[in-house]
Protein backbone atom coordinates (compact mmCIF):
# COMPACT_ATOMS: atom_id res chain seq x y z
CA UNK A 1 0.00 0.00 0.00
CA UNK A 2 1.67 3.34 -1.00
CA UNK A 3 1.78 5.94 1.24
CA UNK A 4 1.96 9.78 1.55
CA UNK A 5 5.54 9.95 1.86
CA UNK A 6 5.88 7.45 -1.34
CA UNK A 7 4.15 9.50 -3.59
CA UNK A 8 6.32 12.52 -1.75
CA UNK A 9 9.67 10.70 -2.31
CA UNK A 10 9.22 9.75 -5.88
CA UNK A 11 7.82 13.55 -6.94
CA UNK A 12 10.93 14.59 -5.11
CA UNK A 13 12.99 12.12 -7.08
CA UNK A 14 12.14 13.41 -10.43
CA UNK A 15 12.42 17.21 -9.38
CA UNK A 16 15.94 16.77 -8.70
CA UNK A 17 17.02 14.31 -11.50
CA UNK A 18 17.54 14.69 -14.78
CA UNK A 19 16.49 11.38 -15.66
CA UNK A 20 13.49 9.76 -15.49
CA UNK A 21 13.16 7.67 -12.52
CA UNK A 22 12.21 4.25 -11.51
CA UNK A 23 8.78 3.80 -10.21
CA UNK A 24 6.59 0.71 -9.63
CA UNK A 25 4.84 -0.64 -12.65
CA UNK A 26 2.09 -0.84 -10.59
CA UNK A 27 2.25 2.98 -9.25
CA UNK A 28 -0.76 4.57 -10.62
CA UNK A 29 -2.83 1.94 -9.44
CA UNK A 30 -1.48 2.25 -5.91
CA UNK A 31 -2.03 5.89 -6.28
CA UNK A 32 -5.42 5.78 -7.21
CA UNK A 33 -6.35 2.97 -4.07
CA UNK A 34 -4.67 5.74 -1.84
CA UNK A 35 -6.79 9.11 -3.19
CA UNK A 36 -9.93 6.92 -3.22
CA UNK A 37 -9.42 6.03 0.66
CA UNK A 38 -8.29 9.47 1.62
CA UNK A 39 -11.21 10.78 -0.11
CA UNK A 40 -13.56 8.39 1.84
CA UNK A 41 -12.26 9.30 5.29
CA UNK A 42 -11.67 13.19 4.13
CA UNK A 43 -15.67 13.30 3.49
CA UNK A 44 -17.00 11.98 6.53
CA UNK A 45 -18.64 14.78 8.93
CA UNK A 46 -17.95 13.63 12.53
CA UNK A 47 -17.18 16.42 15.01
CA UNK A 48 -15.49 13.82 16.97
CA UNK A 49 -12.85 13.14 14.49
CA UNK A 50 -12.24 17.20 12.51
CA UNK A 51 -8.75 17.42 13.26
CA UNK A 52 -8.17 13.91 11.58
CA UNK A 53 -10.46 14.99 9.09
CA UNK A 54 -9.33 18.36 8.09
CA UNK A 55 -5.56 17.17 8.38
CA UNK A 56 -6.70 14.46 5.69
CA UNK A 57 -7.89 16.70 3.65
CA UNK A 58 -4.94 18.50 3.83
CA UNK A 59 -2.92 15.89 3.04
CA UNK A 60 -5.40 14.76 -0.41
CA UNK A 61 -5.02 18.37 -1.56
CA UNK A 62 -1.15 17.94 -1.27
CA UNK A 63 -0.79 14.52 -2.70
CA UNK A 64 -3.27 15.23 -5.82
CA UNK A 65 -0.90 18.46 -6.39
CA UNK A 66 2.49 16.34 -6.11
CA UNK A 67 1.36 13.35 -8.12
CA UNK A 68 0.45 15.90 -10.97
CA UNK A 69 3.61 17.80 -10.32
CA UNK A 70 5.40 14.20 -10.86
CA UNK A 71 3.35 13.40 -14.00
CA UNK A 72 4.79 16.89 -15.58
CA UNK A 73 7.88 16.29 -14.72
CA UNK A 74 7.84 12.95 -16.25
CA UNK A 75 6.36 14.17 -19.29
CA UNK A 76 8.90 17.13 -20.25
CA UNK A 77 11.36 14.48 -19.69
CA UNK A 78 9.94 12.19 -21.75
CA UNK A 79 9.78 15.22 -24.54
CA UNK A 80 13.57 15.82 -24.52
CA UNK A 81 13.89 11.58 -24.98
CA UNK A 82 12.10 11.95 -27.92
CA UNK A 83 13.69 15.44 -29.40
CA UNK A 84 16.76 13.66 -28.35
CA UNK A 85 15.80 10.19 -30.17
CA UNK A 86 14.44 12.40 -33.35
CA UNK A 87 18.06 13.87 -34.31
CA UNK A 88 19.92 11.42 -33.30
CA UNK A 89 18.02 8.38 -34.11
CA UNK A 90 19.23 6.45 -30.40
CA UNK A 91 17.25 6.50 -27.28
CA UNK A 92 18.34 3.89 -25.28
CA UNK A 93 18.75 6.18 -21.81
CA UNK A 94 15.34 5.64 -19.64
CA UNK A 95 13.15 3.74 -21.65
CA UNK A 96 13.05 1.03 -19.17
CA UNK A 97 11.96 3.76 -16.29
CA UNK A 98 8.66 4.54 -18.62
CA UNK A 99 5.76 3.20 -17.03
CA UNK A 100 3.45 1.31 -19.68
CA UNK A 101 1.41 4.57 -20.37
CA UNK A 102 4.48 6.64 -21.17
CA UNK A 103 6.10 4.34 -23.65
CA UNK A 104 3.14 4.89 -25.40
CA UNK A 105 3.32 8.05 -25.41
CA UNK A 106 6.62 8.24 -26.61
CA UNK A 107 6.24 6.24 -29.31
CA UNK A 108 3.16 8.44 -30.72
CA UNK A 109 5.19 11.58 -30.21
CA UNK A 110 8.24 9.94 -32.06
CA UNK A 111 5.28 9.15 -34.74
CA UNK A 112 4.52 12.37 -34.85
CA UNK A 113 8.19 13.79 -35.16
CA UNK A 114 9.07 11.02 -38.07
CA UNK A 115 5.74 12.56 -39.96
CA UNK A 116 6.27 15.90 -39.41
CA UNK A 117 10.69 15.61 -40.72
CA UNK A 118 8.96 13.58 -43.55
CA UNK A 119 6.94 16.56 -44.62
CA UNK A 120 9.44 18.91 -44.23
CA UNK A 121 11.91 16.99 -46.32
CA UNK A 122 9.54 16.21 -49.40
CA UNK A 123 8.73 19.89 -49.21
CA UNK A 124 12.90 21.01 -49.51
CA UNK A 125 13.38 18.20 -51.92
CA UNK A 126 10.01 18.86 -54.49
CA UNK A 127 10.58 15.41 -55.24
CA UNK A 128 8.81 11.88 -53.49
CA UNK A 129 11.62 9.81 -52.42
CA UNK A 130 11.63 6.01 -51.17
CA UNK A 131 12.14 5.89 -47.39
CA UNK A 132 14.82 4.04 -47.05
CA UNK A 133 15.57 4.18 -43.15
CA UNK A 134 12.98 2.54 -40.09
CA UNK A 135 13.17 3.26 -36.23
CA UNK A 136 13.52 -0.07 -34.25
CA UNK A 137 13.76 -0.48 -30.89
CA UNK A 138 16.13 -3.54 -29.63
CA UNK A 139 14.39 -6.19 -27.79
CA UNK A 140 17.99 -7.58 -26.35
CA UNK A 141 21.42 -6.61 -26.43
CA UNK A 142 22.71 -6.42 -29.81
CA UNK A 143 27.07 -6.47 -30.29
CA UNK A 144 28.84 -4.44 -32.96
CA UNK A 145 28.24 -5.44 -36.20
CA UNK A 146 29.29 -3.94 -39.85
CA UNK A 147 26.83 -2.19 -41.92
CA UNK A 148 26.36 -2.59 -45.42
CA UNK A 149 28.36 -0.10 -46.16
CA UNK A 150 31.42 -1.86 -44.09
CA UNK A 151 30.62 0.86 -41.07
CA UNK A 152 30.51 -0.84 -37.77
CA UNK A 153 27.25 -0.31 -36.07
CA UNK A 154 26.68 -1.04 -32.20
CA UNK A 155 26.42 -2.54 -29.83
CA UNK A 156 23.48 -1.56 -28.95
CA UNK A 157 21.44 -2.53 -25.48
CA UNK A 158 17.84 -3.52 -24.69
CA UNK A 159 15.31 -0.76 -24.94
CA UNK A 160 17.64 1.41 -27.11
CA UNK A 161 16.06 2.93 -30.33
CA UNK A 162 18.46 3.29 -33.55
CA UNK A 163 17.83 4.25 -36.86
CA UNK A 164 18.77 2.16 -39.66
CA UNK A 165 18.60 1.01 -42.90
CA UNK A 166 15.99 -1.43 -44.32
CA UNK A 167 17.51 -4.03 -45.02
CA UNK A 168 19.81 -4.36 -41.72
CA UNK A 169 16.43 -3.13 -39.35
CA UNK A 170 14.61 -6.61 -41.05
CA UNK A 171 17.11 -8.38 -40.63
CA UNK A 172 17.17 -7.93 -36.50
CA UNK A 173 13.50 -7.69 -36.61
CA UNK A 174 13.11 -11.40 -37.92
CA UNK A 175 15.73 -12.81 -35.86
CA UNK A 176 13.89 -11.33 -33.04
CA UNK A 177 16.43 -9.31 -31.77
CA UNK A 178 14.35 -5.77 -32.66
CA UNK A 179 10.97 -4.73 -33.64
CA UNK A 180 10.36 -1.71 -35.76
CA UNK A 181 8.88 1.65 -34.05
CA UNK A 182 8.68 3.43 -37.65
CA UNK A 183 9.76 4.61 -40.97
CA UNK A 184 12.13 7.17 -41.32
Amino acid sequence: MITYNDIYEAARKERYSEQLQAIPKNFLEEVASYLKDKKEISSKESDAFSDVITKTKKQLENAITLFKELLVRRRKKILNLVLIAAETGISKQDFENMLAFEKSLFEELMKCVEFSDKKIEKSLSGNDHEINNELILFGENVEEFFGLDGNKMGPFQKGQMANMSKEIAKILVESGKAEVVGDV
